[in-house]
C-alpha cells in the first residue's frame, strides 16, 4: 500500500550514502573540556611573545585571561593555526593568528566558559569544537574480483574514449543511455558532458584538489600517479623538512591523528575519501578500473593532483578544530579547489528522522561558527596566486542527503558551490537535498529507483545505478565499487572545475575565482533538467518504524527550479573558459627578491606551449639583479636595493615587460 506521496516525500532516510555531516550544536555534539578563543591582536601579540605560538602553555600573561583560566580549571593553551612562515604575514593580516584552542578540567561546560570569555574586552569570538559524524554506518558496494573481470571483458569490447577497464559501466562519465543494467532508465546525456571536453585538456599536473574526507588509499594504483607530492618535504613523518607546521605532510596530512601519515584501513573506514578521489583523478587510460574526470590520459604530467586533507579516520571522533586547519592547509600548501563532501545538517529537515535541525540561514551560520567562516574565507581569498591561473579557491559542498528542502551549511552559503545529486535520468536522487543554497547538480547515483512493485527484483537499478569508483581493498577485493549520495555527486563538479582550470593554464589564462565560480554555474554553462520534473519517481525505502522496505513515491515539481542551476556540463564550461572575453592574459610577474638572496621561476607558464619555446631575459641595471637559466627555471639573484626593468623574449618572438625590485626583508612572487 503507498502511503500519501507528500508524507513519503517529506519523511524519507537514505541508507546508501556515507556523507559525513555537523551535527547541530547540542550539548553533546560537541568537544567537552575545551572551547575556541580569538583573541584581540594586542592579546595575541603577548601569547607569542610569551611562547604560546609554538608550545603550549598553561597560562596566557594576561591578567583577565588567566583569572577565567584558574577559575575552570585551564590546563593549556595553544594556537589554532601552525605557524608557515611563507604565509604568516596573511595569517595575522586576516586575524587567523588570533584564534587559540584553550583546554580545561573543571566542572564547567564548553558553552559556559566560552560565555565568560565572551564578556572579556581581550577576547572577540568564542567558539566550540563541533564534533563531525557520518549520517551513515553503510559500507560501500564492492565489486568482487569476478564481477570485475565479467565487466571489464564486456566493456572492452565497447568503443571508449579511454581504455579503463570500466569505463563502459560509468554512466555518468558517459552515458548514451543503452547501458542495459539499467533497464531502459537511462537518458542519454545524463552525465557530466566531459567526453568532448576531453578534445581541450584531460587534466594539469599543476592543478591541486584538496579532498577533506576520510583517508585516501595513496598506493591504489588507479589514483597513485595523482597523488599531490609535497616537493619540500621528506619521508620522515617525524620531521618537518618544509618548516610548515605540519610534520611529515608528504601527500596530505591526517588531522585526526595530527601526522603526515595517511589511514585509510581501520575497520570503520568506509572507503569513501578513495572513492572520491578516484572520480576526481582516477588515471585514465591506464587500462584497468575506472575513468575519472581530471585524470589526465596516462602520459606524463596530465592529471590533476589529489592532496589528502584527512578529517577523519575510522569511528576516531573528530571535529571542527580539524576541518578549519585542513582548509588553511590547503590554502597553504598550493590547493585551487577545495572537495568536502560533509556538511551541517539541513535548517529545513524533517526532524522526527533527523533531529534538530541545522542552520536555517547565512547569518545564523556566520554567528554559530565563527571560526569555520573565517577558515573558509582564508580559502576562498588566499588559495591560489595572482600571478597564477586562479587568484582564490573553489570551495565545493555536497548539498545534503536529508531530502530537505534546503541545503545544509557551510555550502549553501553564498560563496561556495553546493551540489545536489541527480540519477541517470536527470531526476534528483531519491535522498537529496535541494532548495536554497543548491548551486548545481551533478550525477550522485541511485540504488533505489523504479521500483516496480509488482517486480521489485528487474525493475530497479541495484548496485550499477550508483557512482563507480575506486575503493581500498580491505573495502572491496578488486579496489572498486558502488557509493550513493550528494558525497558522490560533489567531486564530479571538483573534478569538472579541475578541468576546466587545467584548460586555464593550457591557454595561459588568469581568472579570479569568483569569476570562475560563476561561469560553472551560469545557466547558459549547465546542462538544463528542469523538464525531468514532474510526475512521480516511484521507489522504495526501509522504513525503521514499521522495520521493512516501504514502497513509496515522489512527487518531481517540487524540485523544478530548485536544484541549481542545471547539472554540471564540462564541455560548456571549459568552452566559456577559452571564450575570448574570459579572463587574461598570464604575464610573466613583476620580482621582489631580498638583497643577496634569488628566486627562480618557470617562464613556460607564462607562455602557450611555453614547454616547447626557449627565452632571453634582458635586464636593464645588472648591478641591481642578475639572472641564470637552471633546468627549466630562470634564477634571479638579487645584489642590491633597487628597482630596474626588465623583458623576457620567447623564441616564439613574444616579450613581455617585467620589474625587477631589490629590498631588504623577505621577497616573493
Amino acid at each position: 500500500m503507498i502511503l500519501g506521496a507528500m508524507f513519503l516525500f517529506a519523511s524519507c532516510v537514505n541508507e546508501g550514502d556515507m556523507d559525513i555531516v555537523q551535527t547541530p550544536s547540542a550539548e553533546e555534539s560537541y568537544a567537552s573540556g575545551e572551547i575556541l578563543v580569538k583573541f584581540s591582536q594586542e592579546v595575541a601579540s603577548v601569547l607569542e611573545e610569551a611562547g604560546v605560538v609554538r608550545s603550549n602553555l598553561t597560562r596566557s600573561g594576561v591578567g583577565s585571561v588567566d583569572e577565567i583560566l584558574d577559575l575552570v580549571g585551564g590546563f593549556e593553551i595553544s594556537r589554532v593555526f601552525p605557524i608557515d612562515p611563507r604565509h604568516e604575514e596573511r595569517t595575522v593580516r586576516d586575524g587567523l593568528n588570533c584564534w587559540y584552542v584553550v583546554r580545561f578540567n573543571g566542572d564547567y561546560t564548553a558553552e559556559e566558559v566560552a560565555r565568560r570569555f565572551s564578556q572579556l574586552g581581550e577576547v572577540q569570538k568564542t567558539d566550540v569544537n563541533r564534533s563531525i559524524k557520518r549520517a551513515s554506518t553503510r559500507k560501500a558496494m564492492p565489486l568482487s574480483k569476478e564481477a570485475y573481470e565479467q565487466m571489464a571483458a564486456s566493456t572492452r569490447a565497447l568503443q571508449g574514449s579511454f581504455n579503463d577497464a570500466l569505463y563502459g559501466k560509468q554512466w555518468n562519465i558517459e552515458n548514451d543511455g543503452t547501458m542495459a543494467e539499467l533497464n531502459g532508465k537511462a537518458v542519454a546525456g545524463a552525465d557530466v558532458q566531459v567526453v568532448e571536453a576531453w578534445s581541450k585538456t584531460t587534466g594539469d599536473s599543476s592543478v591541486v584538489v584538496a579532498v577533506l574526507d576520510e583517508g585516501i588509499y595513496i598506493e591504489h594504483p588507479d589514483l597513485k600517479s595523482n597523488i599531490w607530492n609535497n616537493p619540500n618535504e621528506g619521508d620522515d613523518y617525524f620531521a618537518d623538512k618544509d618548516n610548515n607546521g605540519f610534520k611529515g605532510d608528504k601527500h596530505g596530512y591526517n588531522f585526526v591523528n595530527e601526522t603526515g601519515k595517511i589511514t585509510w584501513d581501520g575497520y570503520y573506514d568506509s572507503g569513501h575519501g578513495t572513492h572520491v578521489a578516484g572520480t576526481i583523478a582516477a588515471v585514465n587510460n591506464n587500462n584497468i578500473g575506472v575513468a575519472s574526470i581530471a585524470g589526465g590520459d596516462g602520459s606524463a604530467e596530465s592529471g590533476v593532483k589529489v592532496m589528502v586533507c584527512q578529517i577523519f579516520s575510522g569511528n576516531t571522533s573528530t571535529g571542527l578544530l580539524n576541518v578549519v586547519r585542513a582548509m588553511k592547509y590547503a590554502a597553504d600548501n598550493g590547493a585551487v579547489v577545495m572537495q568536502c563532501s560533509w556538511g551541517y545538517v539541513s535548517g529545513a529537515v524533517h526532524e522526527y528522522e533527523w533531529g534538530e535541525a541545522g542552520f536555517a540561514s547565512e547569518e545564523e551560520w556566520i554567528a554559530g561558527s565563527p571560526i569555520e567562516k573565517e577558515a573558509l574565507d582564508y580559502f576562498i581569498n588566499n588559495a591560489g596566486s595572482p600571478n597564477g591561473v586562479m587568484e582564490g579557491g573553489i570551495a565545493i559542498f555536497a548539498a545534503g542527503n536529508e531530502c530537505a528542502p534546503m541545503a545544509g551549511f557551510p555550502g549553501a552559503a553564498e560563496y561556495c558551490v553546493s551540489v545536489a545529486a541527480t540519477s541517470a535520468d536527470f531526476t534528483p536522487a531519491t535522498y537529496t537535498n535541494y532548495g536554497p543554497g543548491t548551486t548545481i547538480s551533478a550525477p550522485g547515483g541511485d540504488q533505489d529507483y523504479h521500483y516496480d512493485y509488482l517486480n521489485p527484483i528487474t525493475n530497479k537499478y541495484g548496485d550499477v545505478g550508483c557512482i563507480l569508483s575506486t575503493l581500498p581493498y580491505h573495502i572491496s577485493e578488486s579496489g572498486y565499487g558502488y557509493m550513493e549520495g550528494t558525497s558522490m555527486a560533489c567531486p564530479h563538479v571538483s573534478g569538472v572545475v579541475a578541468l576546466g582550470l587545467s584548460y586555464a593554464t593550457k591557454l595561459r589564462k588568469h581568472f579570479k575565482a569568483e569569476d570562475i565560480r560563476k561561469m560553472l554555474c551560469d545557466a547558459q554553462n549547465v546542462t538544463p533538467i528542469d523538464d525531468y520534473m514532474k510526475g512521480y519517481k516511484n521507489y522504495y525505502r526501509y522504513v525503521a518504524d514499521i522495520g521493512v522496505l516501504q514502497p513509496m513515491q515522489m512527487p518531481l515539481a517540487p524540485f523544478k527550479n530548485e536544484m541549481g542551476s542545471g547539472q554540471v556540463n564540462a564541455s560548456k564550461f571549459l568552452a566559456a573558459i577559452g571564450g575570448e572575453e574570459a579572463g587574461t592574459k598570464m604575464h610573466f610577474p613583476n620580482l621582489v627578491i631580498k638583497a643577496e638572496d634569488t628566486i627562480a621561476v618557470n617562464p613556460a607558464l607564462y607562455f602557450v606551449d611555453g614547454e616547447n619555446l626557449t627565452y632571453i631575459v634582458t635586464i636593464e641595471d645588472t648591478h641591481i639583479a642578475t639572472h641564470k637559466a637552471e633546468g627549466a627555471n630562470l634564477v634571479f639573484s638579487g645584489l642590491r636595493v633597487g628597482s630596474t626593468k626588465a623583458t623576457i623574449k620567447a623564441s616564439n618572438g613574444e616579450t613581455q615587460n617585467f620589474t625587477i625590485t631589490v629590498r631588504k626583508g623577505s621577497g616573493w612572487l
